[in-house]
């Protein structure tokens, strides 16, 4: 009998073992402007600021988790996810009397399946919110990784209240480079200091054949070790193995948005 049992345990051991090796890697996918898609390595799917621009493509994406960052319409097309009415869904922030006039943050701190998630209130210009209103970043936290989403974040500097909220080391930060309505190049560079992100800077809300009134990636690039830029030219798809050690300085990863 004793026999029996060991054997039975050698062999749930190794089917758990069997197990443990099918988690896929975590995966973040871009859809262009600041539409993302990161997919834990359990295969939670969380969508952030989905958007349904056509000169993007049409895209419809399953999802388990949508998370916006503010009340603009490119950031909000939730029914781009399929059965999005039964998807979990949250916005950083809410119109509290219905008629733009105040718009309010909305505090968050959940655990969905196997990602953590919150955001931080920040601002969509760089003057308090008096030209563009309010803007939340979304902090992912799954597979030993830590994910910020910056949003259409505006302002220049980050406060050290909101860093602490964000807290740290991040691993992968998604930023707006494009100016106009969010940061430009030079402001981004200043809030990746201030982030210290470890692994990847992918850049996000820039111009693009879509957007030619946005910034393009140049001035964001400017500068920029050429070592540490890696482009994909025919993928819009990010793998991340949390097992490896992040890189001397992160990597900036220029996702393809175009369908091919």
């Amino acid at each position: 009998m004793r026999r029996t049992f060991a054997a039975l345990a050698v062999l749930l051991v190794a089917a758990l073992a069997v197990h443990a090796d099918e988690k896929e890697q975590p995966k973040i996918i871009w859809h262009g402007q600041s539409f993302f898609e990161v997919i834990s390595g359990a295969g939670t799917r969380v969508i952030l600021d989905p958007h349904a621009i056509e000169a993007y493509g049409r895209i419809d994406v399953k999802g388990d988790l949508i998370l916006m960052s503010h009340l603009h319409t490119d950031h909000t097309q939730v029914d781009v996810v399929e059965d999005y009415k039964k998807v979990k869904t949250y916005n950083a922030l809410k119109d509290a009397k219905g008629d733009g006039r105040r718009v309010e943050f909305v505090p968050v701190n959940e655990t969905f399946k196997d990602v953590k998630f919150h955001d931080v209130a920040s601002f969509h210009d760089n003057m308090g919110g008096m030209e563009r209103g309010r803007n939340g970043i979304w902090i992912l936290e799954m597979d030993g990784l830590r994910i910020v989403h910056l949003g259409d974040l505006g302002q220049q500097n980050l406060t050290d209240d909101q860093l602490r909220q964000i807290g740290g080391p991040v691993d992968v930060l998604m930023i707006p480079v494009g100016g106009i309505y969010t940061l430009n190049g030079g402001d981004a560079k200043r809030i990746i200091d201030q982030i210290k992100p470890r692994r990847y800077v992918i850049p996000m809300h820039y111009g693009t054949k879509v957007f030619d009134d946005l910034l393009p990636l140049d001035e964001f690039l400017d500068g920029q070790q050429p070592t540490l830029i890696k482009k994909f030219d025919t993928t819009n798809e990010l793998t991340i193995d949390p097992t490896a050690e992040p890189p001397r300085e992160p990597l900036i990863a220029i996702l393809h948005w175009e369908k091919k």
